[in-house]
């Protein structure tokens, strides 16, 4: 596994920071660990709306999709 030492924080962000590790009931070490996953787990995926947006920009090829014709359902007894 890998350390990260992050220098020259500001006492009352260090504080603050310290109040929320306590909130929910982890280390500061822990909580910046599960903080760093959240963005970075983030990145990975995009959301909907960015797919969207991608899908809509000049030049991105969309999956071909068979002509069938539709069926629509019947409600004989």
């Amino acid at each position: 596994m890998a350390s990260l030492t992050i220098r020259n924080i500001p006492e009352d962000a260090k504080q603050r920071f310290r109040e929320r590790a306590a909130a929910h009931g982890r280390s500061m070490e822990e909580e910046a660990r599960q903080m760093i996953l959240a963005v970075v787990a983030s990145k990975d995926r995009p959301s909907i709306g960015e797919m969207l947006y991608r899908a809509s920009r000049p030049g991105v090829e969309l999956p071909a999709v068979d002509d069938t014709p539709a069926t629509y359902a019947t409600f004989d007894e």
